[in-house]
């Protein structure tokens, strides 16, 4: 058994380039418009990326907790071959601000075990809860063996949380033969059940991919929207678009109250990146979707950042610095696969054209324009220059591929997708071939709809090389039912010969590497309007390794 012991504090960031913004911009709206009560510490200290003094010296409490702390569930993520994050966060009053835990600081004990009954518990610990990080708790467990299921849970006072069930990656270097991983994103609580991530928690995958959207910013009222409760009344805090710190610790508790997003998290690891939503729709950088100034903005984007990593399964590494988060990262798979999990969102261009469909145009094309900013496109393509791995996967949020809204020779692309920012798509296209990447799979979320396209060197030229391949996962709750056939389905066919497939249905996606070949399944279910709704393949493609493009299985 390994020693005990307490994980090391939180590791000091630098500064953020935007404090100097954020502090003038905090000195300027007050308590008035964007604090409250008990979130004015937590913000105050956005400006100096510590955390409140008041935190720190909070007394420490091991028990009197009166209800179970653990109604959030448990979840693990980004797992190395040696370690995996565990995460908790304690709230036995959910819809309370504070999760009905005050300022105290709580010690919580946290075991990992090779068995779910605990019958040999192998490494155990203690982290502490702070308030300042709203109870949450990050623990990266260290020492673990190689391609390994394990076991863990957490305890607080008298209270002992579910069992969850996680994973490491396989040594490094090492030829493992295959991979199984779900790719889900967009789950708007208000459009529906998340009867998806129930089948998701019930799949025998190893890592599940969420690309975004996992939180929506948007009111949800008391019946919970499309949910239609009749047994459940939600607070009037959840009825008003979120804005503080406060409005997103809030609504993460409303999200993590579903049992099957438990469910999901308990039973895989997690590797999670954000989109828009997570703090405002279609935001670009520090420009905001609707006009108020940019410094404004930059508050609530601390806020929607922290409460992001105070609500997932990720490092110190990743913890925001104010309105600044290092977000995209690589994982390895042994030998079998890297992967490059980008952020789109935080770096980007604004948006040409106003944000509104378009022709390619001069704006668009601007080769000044960037969605993943300059250092992280540098990052990537020097990932895939040192690359040993057979597949290179690219979880991102937004289409990649060129989508033709029309049949007609000035067709209008999305603006805020990488059609909006062809120039960045190129340098990323012409980088996959200088470093000789030969089995690109792009991981997409957002759109809402399930799409299998080929990546060509040339869209407007169908005979031009294929040089990767791209699937968007639908959305879990996004956009209601869905129907197999959209309205548009004829034309989005024909306008983009690219696109082997197009669904609309609610689901995820399914994916098996092998040394051979990938696997792609598309996984839908037939209604989210009412829970219980069967799952079932829509339909199913293979890339073989060596070969880009899409093949019908």
């Amino acid at each position: 058994m390994a020693p005990t012991g307490r994980p090391s504090a939180l590791a000091e960031h630098a500064f953020s380039p935007h404090d100097a913004v954020l502090r003038a911009a905090a000195r300027r709206l007050g308590r008035r418009r964007f604090l409250t009560v008990t979130a004015a510490a937590a913000a105050l200290a956005f400006a100096t990326n510590r955390p409140a003094r008041g935190a720190v010296a909070a007394p420490e409490r091991t028990a009197r907790i009166s209800k179970d702390p653990f109604t959030l569930g448990v979840a693990s993520g980004d797992p190395l071959p040696d370690s995996v994050l565990l995460w908790t966060r304690l709230a036995p009053e959910p819809f309370l601000e504070d999760g009905g835990m005050g300022t105290e600081r709580v010690t919580v004990e946290w075991e990992v075990a090779l068995d779910e009954y605990f019958a040999g518990v192998l490494f155990r610990g203690t982290a502490d809860a702070h308030a300042e990080y709203n109870h949450s708790v990050h623990v990266d467990v260290k020492g673990l063996t190689p391609g390994t299921v394990y076991y863990y849970r957490f305890r607080a006072g008298a209270w002992l949380s579910p069992a969850g069930r996680t994973r490491t990656a396989p040594a490094a270097g090492s030829a493992t033969s295959s991979l199984k991983l779900a790719a889900v994103a967009c789950q708007a609580y208000m459009d529906g059940y998340y009867t998806v991530l129930r089948h998701v928690a019930q799949d025998d995958v190893d890592v599940v991919f969420h690309l975004g959207d996992y939180l929506y910013e948007y009111a949800v009222n008391s019946e919970g929207g499309e949910r239609r409760y009749t047994d459940v009344t939600l607070p009037d805090v959840f009825n008003r678009e979120t804005m503080t710190l406060a409005d997103y610790r809030l609504r993460y508790s409303l999200y993590k109250t579903d049992e099957d997003l438990r469910a999901a998290h308990a039973r895989h690891p997690f590797v999670v990146a954000w989109d828009d939503h997570e703090t405002e729709n279609n935001y670009a950088g520090s420009i905001p979707e609707n006009d108020i100034p940019p410094s404004e903005f930059l508050l609530r984007r601390a806020a929607a950042y922290r409460a992001y990593w105070e609500n997932q399964p990720l490092r110190a590494a990743q913890l925001p610095q104010g309105p600044d988060a290092r977000l995209y990262r690589r994982l390895h798979w042994g030998t079998l696969a890297q992967f490059d999990i980008l952020d789109t969102r935080q770096y980007r261009s604004d948006q040409a054209y106003d944000d509104r469909p378009h022709a390619p145009g001069a704006e668009s094309d601007d080769p000044a324009r960037t969605i993943t900013g300059a250092e992280q496109e540098q990052w990537l393509l020097d990932g895939w220059k040192g690359s040993t791995a057979l597949w290179n996967v690219m979880p991102q949020q937004v289409c990649f591929s060129q989508r033709k809204f029309d049949v007609t020779a000035d067709a209008a692309l999305s603006m805020d997708a990488w059609d909006g920012y062809r120039a960045s798509r190129a340098r990323v296209v012409a980088g996959a071939k200088a470093a000789g990447v030969d089995n690109w799979l792009i991981l997409t979320g957002d759109v809402h709809v399930g799409y299998a396209l080929d990546v060509k060197e040339d869209f407007d030229d169908p005979a031009s090389a294929t040089v990767g391949t791209e699937v968007t996962c639908t959305s879990v709750a996004s956009g209601r039912d869905g129907v197999d056939k959209p309205a548009n389905w004829d034309l989005y066919m024909q306008a983009n010969p690219h696109m082997k497939f197009y669904n609309g249905r609610r689901g995820y996606v399914r994916a098996e590497l092998g040394r051979q070949a990938t696997h792609l399944d598309f996984r839908t279910v037939s209604a989210i309007s009412t829970p219980g709704a069967a799952v079932t393949t829509a339909a199913s493609f293979v890339t073989e390794a060596g070969d880009p493009g899409l093949k019908p299985a």
